[in-house]
């Protein structure tokens, strides 16, 4: 008799109970787990037994009742037994950071599906999943708020969940330093893959108030740089409102991220200067069929990376860290640059500073003649050779610090680029004839912050005339200071200060991690109309960040920053500040016992009430700009793979 409530007949065609329970009931034919494979692993033998499997194939320690609650619900889909056991078939995660809400990234929804195609090819089993999304130019109060969001979330998932290795899916500019942040910290295998940049911008109307460069009847408009040059014609009465958005649309005419190299390029460089991801790969322009091809490579590559047992410790290491600060220079990267690398370094262990940015990249020269501290975008840019072209020309001359450090590729630095010159010279200069001459990070301190960093390749002959070419202070300049409590305050002060004249240094506080919070992009502050009329243009100081698309010289990321008790909380309109460059300082001119009187009856600078859960968490648990920004209770937790083993079973 059939059981009751039954409708699969099974007992009424002389089944039993124990073929109910066995793997393929008698006259069931089963695709999932055919009845005549073996069993036996086939593939090749990896470097060391493969995590996934502590999941999917363990049934030592009685255990074998979780395999099976483990397994079942990933068979829903259609995978079979032997994609998901084999002992010798990787999973390969994919972290996916494109989405409707994350557009510089979209590409990868696309791109994702060649990475499968790669990892299947090698013979692993890919298993693609959403990260945080992290849009730049869209998220409020600032896009760096969730860098460490979605740093934390990638960890629980590369830990959590039966991955041997990971490719991650990068682009838009805190993108990168989260997931390889996240990949550091749990280090299982892991290789970069990046968006790709978007296509060149180009305005056939030619406005001529912008600082825009290009060919006969067209001007090449880079994303986000347009919008600050833009930005101050507006503010001088050049342009109109209408123009200015006509003219920024322009700069983005295709998928992809920054055109320019702001910091989505800077750091999808860096992360190949790292050895990260394959040699040649970070320039690649979105809509080019290579983006494609090297999604399909690296699928392939990371299956190997995993067979391999090549981990994010192998790479990660100082000599690497020190290829990427030099390289960076030579790129003209951006001002954000030490703040994702400093972290990145902290949750991998390695020691880096502020200080090192300028031991090991200042004296370099600006190679890439790429916006905005140069005349061309990325396509030009990849097309010159990309940053296996820049590394080449560096290696040639001695001046890349470690040619042998390893990357994803299995060869070295100088095995993937030596000999690989540029086929333009007006892109990527030789040696012979840089863009500009010691071209890296000035590292800064003094009675206004402990550490500061600024951006030395983008100082225009206006701002050197101006500020360092005194003969008798050369390299030095002081002035009285206007102080702005956040961009608010500015815009609304700005245009109605008279006290604002030339020679006057523009401060922005209460704008770092704890302040605002997340560290905004807003220091990158322009002078009054009247002023840019005349061309005149001002120092900017701030505890906070500006956009890598932007060619001010600014003195950035000023710690300790003001809501944590910096000195940038003291300072009063009309207050005298001196900068030295050559001396590396930056002081406050008042009277040490004018500062304490004003500390003890201000007390700690206030910046606005948290809006959001993560925003109170993140105040109450980031560190200093100069420290990376990251979580320091995180940083304890390294190579979790290897130190924390396999989580505990959840049933």
């Amino acid at each position: 008799m059939p059981c009751e409530g039954c409708t699969c007949g099974l007992r009424e065609n002389g089944g039993n109970e124990e073929d109910i329970l066995g793997q393929t009931p008698v006259g069931v034919r089963s695709f999932t787990a055919p009845a005549h494979e073996s069993g036996e692993p086939e593939g090749v033998e990896p470097a060391v037994p493969l995590r996934s499997k502590q999941w999917w194939n363990n049934p030592s320690d009685g255990l074998a009742d979780m395999c099976g609650a483990y397994v079942e619900r990933y068979l829903n889909g259609g995978l079979t037994m032997n994609e998901i056991a084999n002992k010798h078939k990787p999973i390969i995660g994919i972290a996916q950071t494109g989405s409707d809400l994350a557009p510089c990234n979209s590409g990868h929804v696309q791109l994702a599906k060649r990475v499968r195609d790669g990892i299947i090819a090698a013979g692993g089993t890919p298993f693609e999943f959403p990260c945080h999304p992290i849009q730049e130019t869209t998220k409020r109060p600032t896009a760096s708020l969730d860098r460490n969001f979605a740093y934390l979330s990638l960890v629980e998932v590369l830990f959590g969940y039966p991955m041997d290795g990971v490719v991650l899916l990068t682009g838009c500019d805190k993108t990168t330093p989260a997931l390889l942040m996240a990949a550091a910290t749990v280090n299982i295998p892991a290789i970069c893959m990046n968006v790709g940049p978007m296509l060149n911008g180009e305005s056939f109307v030619v406005i001529s108030e912008l600082n825009c460069t290009g060919y006969a009847g067209q001007r090449l408009v880079g994303s986000g740089t347009v919008l600050w040059d833009a930005r101050a014609a507006l503010a001088a009465g050049k342009i109109d409102q209408l123009q200015l958005m006509q003219t920024v649309a322009t700069s983005a005419p295709s998928l992809g991220h920054c055109n320019t190299m702001g910091t989505a390029s800077t750091m999808n460089a860096l992360a190949e200067a790292l050895g990260m991801a394959l040699p040649g790969s970070a320039s690649i322009p979105a809509p080019y069929r290579e983006r494609g091809a090297c999604a399909y490579q690296t699928g392939r590559r990371i299956v190997d990376l995993v067979r391999e047992d090549v981990k994010p410790s192998d790479i990660l290491t100082r000599e690497s860290f020190e290829n990427a600060i030099a390289l960076n220079t030579a790129i003209g990267g951006s001002t954000n640059a030490p703040i994702h690398l400093n972290a990145i370094a902290k949750h991998i262990g390695v020691p880096l500073s502020n200080q090192d940015w300028q031991d090991v990249g200042y004296k370099l020269p600006l190679l890439v003649n790429i916006q905005p501290a140069g005349e061309y975008l990325c396509e030009e840019y990849h097309r010159a050779g990309g940053l296996p072209a820049v590394t080449a020309e560096l290696i040639k001359h001695n001046l890349l610090p470690h040619p042998d450090a390893l990357t994803v590729s299995g060869k070295s630095m100088g095995d993937n680029c030596r000999d690989d010159f540029s086929t333009d010279r007006r892109v990527i200069r030789p040696i012979s004839n840089p863009v500009k001459t010691s071209a890296g990070f000035l590292h800064l301190s003094g009675t206004l912050f402990d550490s500061a960093i600024m951006k030395t390749s983008v100082i225009s002959k206006a701002f050197h005339d101006q500020y360092l070419s005194n003969p008798n202070d050369p390299m030095a300049f002081e002035g009285p200071v206007a102080v702005f409590d956040g961009p608010e305050d500015y815009h609304h002060r700005i245009e109605t200060g008279d006290d604002i004249q030339a020679g006057t240094i523009l401060i922005m506080r209460g704008a770092g991690p704890q302040g605002y919070p997340g560290a905004a992009e807003v220091v990158n502050m322009i002078p009054p109309g009247r002023l840019i009329k005349k061309g005149i243009e001002l120092p900017c100081i701030g505890d906070g960040r500006q956009s890598g698309t932007s060619g001010s010289p600014s003195i950035l990321n000023a710690s300790p920053e003001a809501a944590t008790g910096g000195n940038l909380g003291l300072l009063q309109d009309g207050d005298v500040v001196r900068i030295d460059l050559a001396k590396g300082r930056a002081d406050i001119k008042v009277d040490p016992e004018e500062l304490r009187v004003r500390r003890e009856k201000m007390g700690l600078y206030k910046g606005p009430k948290s809006q959001t859960p993560w925003q109170e968490l993140f105040r109450e648990n980031v560190s200093e700009l100069s420290e990376g920004m990251v979580i320091p209770k995180a940083v304890k937790y390294q190579r979790l793979a290897q130190t924390a083993g396999i989580p505990r079973r959840n049933h």
